[in-house]
This record gives structure tokens, sequence and C-alpha cells, in this order.
């Protein structure tokens, strides 16, 4: 019998040897290799946990204990631990279990993530809440140092050093987020990193107090490494905020690391542990590139896609970028520890001085992009749809209220499938479109995602949004392009059902009325193109001229892109039954696209049905 099957059976890790344990920590990561290879997922953030998440497991008390698991997606191990192992077929699959924490999984998760740097604050709140409740068991946070470089980390350290409260905060130091750390902080923790000299000699003294009771010897001997610290170290920021440091240790020595949280379970105060790790640890193609296999498909889909170098609209956006900027001196590129990602690897190495990287930190890449437009740069930045919700205030109050020439391009705008709700990007157009001074444009091809951004940089004069969607273009039906802000795009003359579609719903649109000429009923089919301004004049001709409208996005129903058009119409008096199709709620659960758009009644067949349906109403009344 293997150590996983002991798990398997639901024997407790507590029963195991440190010998048994090492042998788990390798069974547990052939285990993820496998089943991420096979159905793709987080995988090098996983392997670099895994030694962690087992100390834990053996020290601590779960349920009862509560970790949070910062961003989230390094909870592999952590639910193989808590009886989730027979469910990882289904990993990030609709209807399976998360690639996440979540509460309504499983009561071992005890708060939701999926956004970096929250868990430290949430963590404390818990503690607060357990201290009032008179209750006492272990609360800990554990953070990656590419995490704690974000605003909300600090913001979390600061009261915890002030409130003098009892957690524990595990620092997972492995010189990355989702590509290699950049900042002050990392330089900070590279510094502690080579300090080895202090931290030895402070081991030995931290044994020799546990060893004592004697008070007196106590006092002499953190007199001595008090004065050691300040000679040996010029930087304590963590013991100078009121934490207990200790560390940095190695992460994938399991007997340290348990013997270590044990020593440090019970002291009285907020304490930091630093451990050093391996992101990708124990496979070799992700330890040399540990941002490929962040997270990953299943790998002979990845082996086949490297070996395609498919064009998806990150790409079109860095490469048509790239041309800009070589003409246009004043453009830089902003992104929030995403340069892979956002398709900005080739502009920062073709223009490495004008290319900012600023960390896990969203509000602070606006409002530097604020700054540097105040001062006649054009800056683009581009970031995640669903991490630019924690830019709002900035982007609405230092660049929308200045009217500041910043072009945001939102990348994974609408659903992006397996991540689940805290990645899908279904609500920058409701959050935005009320903002003051801005324009949002939404491409439905290549061509029109290139002539967004060279209109925003060269021809926009106030703050730009242009939200495109994950991976590539989907448009089956040519049409003639001629992208003018404010201006929409007629593609097809209809009678009877005027659709009217933004981003990658205009494909999804020209295939409905395809269905729709078909079954003999004439329709209307308009790319809006600018979603901010609208193009009111062409909305309202085109829709007295029909017997119904239809609005068409992937984005949340409230205060959305078709809500829009319905204040267009009823503003203009043009009383014309109208359905909007949009997501209706604002928690869209894991699944690939096409299922989701299945089950919202979003994908091509269900909108025609739909409408078919709504129009037959109509004309039948």
């Amino acid at each position: 019998m293997t150590q996983l099957d002991r798990i398997f059976q639901g024997e407790s890790i507590k029963k195991f040897t440190i010998t048994e344990l090492n042998i788990l920590a390798k069974e547990i990561r052939s285990f993820l290799i496998s089943k991420v290879a096979e159905h793709g997922g987080h995988l090098a953030s996983n392997l670099g946990v895994v030694e962690l998440t087992i100390a834990l497991h053996y020290v601590f008390d779960f349920p009862q204990d509560k970790v949070v698991w910062d961003v989230g997606h390094q909870s592999y191990t952590h639910k193989i631990l808590s009886g989730r192992m027979k469910d990882f077929d289904t990993l990030r699959k609709f209807d399976g279990i998360s690639g996440f924490p979540k509460t309504s999984e499983s009561p071992y998760d005890s708060f939701n993530t999926g956004h970096a740097s929250t868990s430290i604050s949430a963590a404390l709140g818990m503690a607060k809440a357990r201290d009032l409740k008179k209750e006492t068991n272990h609360i800990m946070a554990v953070i990656g140092d590419g995490s704690l470089g974000g605003g909300l980390a600090f913001e979390g350290i600061n009261d915890v050093g002030n409130s003098k409260i009892k957690m524990l905060i595990i620092l997972n130091d492995n010189k990355m987020s989702i590509s290699e750390n950049v900042g002050a902080m990392s330089k900070y923790l590279n510094s502690i990193r080579t300090s080895h000299s202090y931290f030895d000699l402070k081991e030995k003294i931290a044994s020799s107090l546990l060893k004592s009771d004697h008070k007196k010897l106590f006092s002499f001997i953190q007199k001595i490494k008090d004065r050691l610290k300040k000679s040996m170290l010029t930087n304590t920021l963590f013991v100078d905020l009121g934490l207990t440091y200790f560390g940095p240790f190695d992460g994938h020595d399991i007997g340290q690391l348990i013997k270590t949280l044990k020593r440090i379970k019970d002291i009285d105060k907020g304490v930091i542990m630093h451990i050093r790790t391996i992101k990708g640890k124990g496979y070799a193609p992700a330890e040399d590139k540990p941002e490929k296999y962040h997270g990953v498909p299943a790998f002979k889909k990845l082996m086949e896609d490297e070996k395609r170098s498919p064009l998806d609209y990150s790409a079109v956006f860095g490469k048509t970028l790239i041309d800009i900027a070589k003409n246009n001196h004043n453009v830089v590129a902003i992104t929030a520890a995403m340069p892979h990602g956002t398709g900005l690897n080739d502009f920062s190495k073709e223009f490495p001085k004008r290319f900012f990287d600023v960390g896990i930190a969203e509000a602070h890449a606006t409002t530097t992009a604020a700054g540097m437009a105040m001062n006649s740069i054009i800056p683009v930045v581009s970031i995640y749809s669903s991490f630019m919700q924690r830019a709002y205030d900035s982007v609405l109050h230092d660049i929308c209220l200045q009217n500041l020439h910043v072009v945001m391009c939102i990348d994974r705008a609408g659903i992006v499938g397996a991540d689940g709700e805290t990645h899908q990007g279904i609500f920058d157009i409701s959050y935005m479109r009320s903002m003051p001074n801005i324009s949002i444009f939404a491409p439905s091809d290549y061509q029109s995602l290139r002539e967004m951004l060279f209109f925003a940089v060269e021809n926009s004069k106030g703050p730009t949004v242009i939200r495109y969607p994950r991976g590539g273009e989907k448009q089956k039906i040519a049409f003639p392009h001629s992208f003018i802000s404010g201006k929409a795009q007629v593609l097809k003359n209809g009678t009877d059902i005027c659709i009217i579609a933004c981003g990658d719903m205009v494909n999804t649109a020209l295939e409905v009325e395809e269905i729709l000429s078909e079954r003999g009923i004439s329709t209307t089919v308009i790319d809006i193109q600018s979603i901010v301004p609208l193009d009111e004049d062409t909305i309202c001709n085109m829709a007295k001229n029909s017997k119904c409208t239809l609005t068409l996005e992937n984005n949340v129903k409230q205060g959305g892109f078709g809500e829009s058009v319905l204040e267009v119409l009823v503003r203009n008096k043009i009383h014309i039954p109208i359905l909007i199709k949009a997501f209706e709620k604002g928690i869209i659960e894991q699944g690939s696209v096409d299922e989701l758009l299945k089950k919202y009644r979003l994908d091509t067949n269900s909108v025609f049905e739909d409408a078919e349906k709504f129009y037959r109403g109509i004309i039948n009344e």
C-alpha cells in the first residue's frame, strides 16, 4: 500500500513517520503532475507547497484550525489531504471541484480566494472574531512573496502588528508571482535569504531558549540575539512592524517545518514564518519555466499549442503596440505582474526602458499611469478584467475625473472558463460605463482590435478602454471594417429583428442571423464597436424599422451594454420590445466556455431559439 492510498482510505496524516511523510510528498507530486497533465490546472504553484501543506496538516487540527491560502491556486495538496483526492478527475470542470478554495465545497476551506494579497486581512478578521467569541483555534495565512507586494497585504500586516493578535503568517518565498517578482519587497526578501550567518545563529539561540526555563538565561540570550540582529542585518521590517519573525527555512524539509510549526504555534502574537521554496519543485519543465506551468491546459494540448504558436487577442495587442511604439516614442506599457499573459513580453524586450511591470498592484499601475499621462507620456495599461476590478477607484478618481489620456486594455473580458467565478471578466462594462470622460471599445476580431488600439493611442484625448476576450478570434463570417469612435457598423440589414452585439458576441449574432434567415426572419446585425460613446442614431434608426430588438454581450446584465441600449430607446421614445441577452447573475461557476455559454443561453443555438420565440410572441399578439 502506498502512503497516498492511506490518505485515500481516510487515515490521519498524524500517524505517519517523517520518512513516510517524505514518501507521501513524492507520491503527491506524481499524482498532481499526472492529473494536471490529463485535465489541466495550476501546476508549478502546487508543486512548490507540497511539504508545507503536509506539515500544516500534521501539526494543526483542520477544520477547527483555519488556513487562508492567498490566491488559492496552490491548494491542491490541501484538497488531497482533506478528502478530495477521489474528485480530482473533475478538477476545474463543470460541476467538479474548484481549482481554488471553496467554502461550499468543504469545511476544510475556510475562505474563498482567487485574487492575490487578500489572505492576511481575511485571516486577521477571523482571528479577531475568534477572540471576540473566546475561542482558541489557530488561524493562519499562507501568502507568496509576489502577493506580499500588493497593497492589501501591507495593510493587513500593518494591522496585525498593531493589533498584537495571535495569528500565523507563512511567507512562501519562491521569487515568483506568475512571472519573476519585481520591486523593493522582492529585493528585501533577497537580502534576508542571503543573511545566513545571522539566521543560522538565531536558530541555535531559539533552540537553546526552548530547552531552558530559566528567566535570567532567557533574558540574557534575548539581548544577545537582538544585538546580533542589529549588527548583522541592515533592515528588520517585519520585526519593526510588530511581528515575531522566524526564518528563512527550507520549505521542502518536512521535518524542520513540523519542528518549527510546533515551536511557534502557541506564540501569543502575530508571527511570520518565512520559508524558501522552488516553484515547480519535482518537475523539471515547471522548475525551468514556472511561468509557463502556472496555469496550463492538459500537457498534450500545451505541447501542441507551443508548436503551433497560435495567435490570440493578447498576442495581437502586444504586436500592435510594438508597431505603434516604434513611431511614437511617448508610448509606454504597464502591467501588474502579467507580462507574459498580457502579451507584453516582446514589448519588454524591444523597449525595456518603456516597459513597467509594477507587480501585483493594479491600483498602483493605473495611478502610476495617471501620473505619467499628466506629464505627456501615453501609458498603455494591460490588466485582466477580473483584476482591473481592484483598481476601480484609481481609474475613476485618478484617471477619469482628470480626463487623462490613459489607454486601458482589458484582457480576459467576458467568461474565461475553468478558473471559475473569481476570474470571470463579466463586470467591467457595468462598473466602467458610468465613469466620466471614458470611452469603451470592444473589438469583434483582430483587425478591429488593431484599429481601436491605434485610435486610442494616436487620436484619443482622454481615458480609453479596449476590452477583448481570452483566446483567439472566432470570426467565421467575413465583413468589412471601418472603426470610428462612437460609430456602429451595420453588418446585415433586415426588417424583423434588430440584433445589436458587442465584442466576441458579434460572430454569434451573425451565426444567429443565418439561422433566422433560413426560417424566413429578416434580421439586422449591428457591431456596436463603441460601447461608450454609443451610436444612438444608428441604434434608433435600425430599431424603429424592426419589429423587435435583441442585444448580445459577454457581461452581466445589470448596468451592462444591453441596458445602455434600452436607455437610448427609452430616451428617444422608441417603444419597441427588447430582449437583453447577457449573464443574469454575477456568479458564473467553472466549466468550459462552451458549457457556460450553453448553460446561460448565450451560445448560438440558444440565442436563436430565444430570438425566434421572442419574435413569434410579438407578431402573434
